[in-house]
């Protein structure tokens, strides 16, 4: 077992004392206001910006909320764009657990960001998650010149699950389903929903997302007889990956998506896709929105952030 980095001991230590349960103990409803009590706590103030509004795209179970965030160093017209989907298990999140995510990329891209509020399993069962998103590529696509927008220069990113329905939109865009994409960013991705992935076996107890958590989201997310092995649900089972935009994928070694997360960026590499890859041995999963408690995770987001940029 990979070293564990001293932040996440502390912050280990810490859930220990204060009696934190696991996710797959709560209803999901009980799990929604742990998962958002935990992101205010473990969270900065989120950087200033010049504009944040709400939007909304017309979706087809009713309108999809989004949040646009502009940077301070954007332009007021041709503004790159990054669809950003939040993680949670497809059964948690919104754009409020990852305003700070959302306020930093903002910040660091100068550009604008916008975040998808999709519906929530298990109220919103899989192909629900997708659905939103697909929605809200499009209605950006359609609406960029009226918000400022550049078309040519439209990314898309998410963690954990949103990760999973960002890799999703990218093959969907490399086939024509949605716009044409210039970027994917793949933050500890759920790519492979079948569990088969050796990390599952390896990361089973003692972290805030284990074998258990995951079991748990996806059976709320696609309940047999849904079939997980669907591209649109496990894109690393997809026939192919060649042609898709280039890629930013990050893993931690403490996390059990951690393996399908490298077999993808592997992937990515071996089928001729432009691909920066991050591993973290000594990080759990779902650091990103922990940012006051794990030192590195602004770092992580700087070069995610940059490497975007080098494509734009």
């Amino acid at each position: 077992m990979p070293a564990i980095h001293p932040d996440v001991l502390i912050l280990l230590r810490q859930a220990r004392e204060a009696g934190s349960q696991p996710f797959e103990t709560m209803s999901p409803a009980e799990a929604r206001q742990a998962h958002a009590a935990r992101a205010r706590v473990l969270q900065t103030v989120g950087d200033p910006l010049p504009e944040v509004c709400p939007l909304q795209a017309p979706g087809r179970a009713g309108p999809v909320p989004l949040r646009f965030y502009r940077g301070a160093e954007a332009p007021p017209e041709g503004l790159p764009c990054l669809l950003y989907l939040h993680g949670g298990g497809w059964v948690l999140g919104s754009p409020e657990t990852h305003d700070w995510v959302c306020r930093r990329l903002a910040r660091l891209l100068g550009a604008c960001v916008v975040a998808v509020d999709y519906r929530l399993a298990p109220e919103h069962r899989y192909p629900a998650a997708v659905e939103d998103c697909v929605a809200a590529l499009r209605w950006l696509r359609t609406e960029a010149a009226t918000l400022g927008i550049d078309a040519t220069r439209l990314a898309v990113g998410g963690d954990s699950a949103g990760g999973n329905l960002a890799a999703v939109l990218a093959l969907m865009a490399r086939d024509g389903t949605v716009p044409p994409l210039a970027f994917q960013m793949l933050l500890y991705p759920a790519v492979d929903l079948t569990m088969t992935g050796e990390s599952y076996a390896r990361i089973t107890q003692g972290l805030p997302l284990t074998a258990a958590t995951m079991r748990w989201f996806i059976d709320h997310y696609m309940p047999p007889p849904l079939d997980r092995t669907d591209w649109q649900a496990s894109p690393l089972r997809a026939q192919s990956l060649e042609g898709v935009a280039p890629a930013f994928v990050l893993t931690c070694g403490h996390d059990p998506l951690c393996s399908e997360g490298q077999l993808y960026a592997a992937r990515l590499e071996r089928e001729n896709v432009r691909v920066t890859s991050l591993h973290l041995a000594d990080q759990i999963h779902g650091i990103l929105t922990m940012d006051k408690a794990i030192g590195p995770v602004a770092g992580v987001l700087a070069l995610a952030a940059e490497t975007l940029r080098g494509v734009w």
